[in-house]
């Protein structure tokens, strides 16, 4: 799974960055999308870049926090695609005339659940630990 996650992790702080041009040139300068409706794409792009993050630290010590290490990885890279993949869908649904807020709007909780979890095992597997060392 380790090498598995540092791939994810890789290639969602590629896309990260992309999408984040990607809005930033064509979204807001060519579609002329506000900045309220960018809201939704750049708390997409920084949630997921700050679980791409998470993701290599909770494997960089998954010797130290073995307990549930591999489950941690799962829902933060479930989050990353349900909460932020969702939001970047809704965007740029709108930017291109289709509304699909109400296919991809309950999927974003379901992201957002999945890093709330992650982060609670987290919290969990260090709990769970006799001694840090």
């Amino acid at each position: 799974m380790r090498k598995g996650a540092v791939v994810f992790a890789g290639i969602s702080g590629c896309l990260a960055v992309i999408l984040g041009a990607f809005g930033a040139h064509y979204l807001t300068e060519r579609m002329k999308l506000s900045p309220e409706d960018m809201h939704p794409y750049e708390t997409a792009m920084h949630y997921q870049l700050a679980h791409t993050l998470a993701i290599l630290g909770v494997f960089s010590v998954k010797d130290k926090f073995p307990a549930y290490n591999r489950t941690i990885g799962i829902f933060f890279m479930l989050g990353i695609i349900l909460f932020s993949g969702s939001l970047y869908l809704m965007t740029m649904g709108k930017a291109f005339g289709f509304d699909i807020k109400s296919i991809a709007g309950p999927v974003t909780p379901l992201g957002g659940m999945c890093f709330i979890l992650g982060w609670a095992l987290l919290a969990a597997s260090a709990l769970k630990q006799k001694q840090v060392q």
